[in-house]
């Protein structure tokens, strides 16, 4: 066997319950993604074959991570922070906190070490734009930095990493199932399983393939899409980022231009 990474989206955060709480900075899990996480709980089978758990700095993330996984937690592991695994949007919601106050609401809990000061900046400058370059870019990193990780890890192992719908499909390669209405194909608390295509390790691309169980689980006797079919749906996936883009670029303008009207009038 090769270690096992199960792909986990997060749970109902109020961001999740209409457009305009999009706008939420970092917002908490509702109590319905509480009670998702719980049910996750309940139900995951590998609870004692987690090794490490890792999660996007985001706030739901990692409640997400600490309830859903909670006798890991409960037994010690530490959730590291990746911060090339955060959401990809401009909007307030998908963009973290600042590390020190990260620090002191969940404390010994996470480890924060591998985060940047600048983690959670969005310039058209950085890493984390919402350009489909970057987000590919950023993504094969992850895959890069998660396999370079595994090499010390046992065969056996399973490694959970909690993250978020729109990064998970640059992460997997598989726009599958997207839907424009949400932006992802992923519902909350989904996990899928995966390992290496490459058992080689060779792979500049660090592409993962998901295993057949897992595909079985949520696909069931449904027919593969072609890749003439995953490239349309990674297209339409495209055009929903760059509309969700330039209302968040317009949004900020405005807000800008409101908050210099004010200055110049006070």
């Amino acid at each position: 066997m090769a270690p096992v990474i199960h792909l986990v989206r997060h749970a109902q955060g109020y961001h999740n319950l209409n457009h305009e709480n999009q706008w939420i900075r970092d917002p908490d899990l509702t109590e319905l993604g509480e009670e998702q996480c719980k049910e996750l709980c309940k139900n995951f089978p590998y609870h004692d074959k987690i090794t490490h758990l890792f999660a996007s700095p985001i706030r739901r993330t990692i409640f997400t991570c600490q309830f859903s996984f909670a006798p890991a937690v409960k037994g010690g592991k530490k959730i590291v922070a990746l911060q090339d695994t955060q959401e990809v949007s401009l909007y307030p919601c998908d963009v973290g906190s600042d590390v020190e106050p990260l620090k002191k609401e969940f404390g010994d809990l996470v480890d924060f070490t591998l985060l940047t000061d600048d983690w959670n900046k969005k310039t058209p400058d950085s890493k984390y734009y919402p350009d489909s370059q970057k987000l590919e870019a950023r993504a094969r990193d992850a895959r890069l930095w998660l396999r370079d990780f595994l090499k010390d890890v046992s065969d056996d192992a399973h490694i959970i990493l909690v993250t978020h719908g729109g990064i998970l499909h640059f992460i997997t390669e598989d726009w599958s199932g997207v839907n424009p209405g949400r932006g992802t194909g992923w519902v909350n608390t989904e996990y899928r399983s995966y390992e290496f295509a490459d058992k080689t390790g060779q792979d500049p691309n660090a592409s993962l393939a998901e295993l057949p169980e897992s595909l079985n689980r949520r696909r069931g006797s449904e027919i593969p899409l072609t890749d003439a079919e995953k490239r349309e749906m990674r297209s339409a996936y495209e055009s929903v980022l760059s509309g969700e883009l330039k209302i968040c670029l317009d949004r900020i303008a405005e807000q800008q231009l409101m908050a210099s009207s004010s200055a110049d009038g006070v």
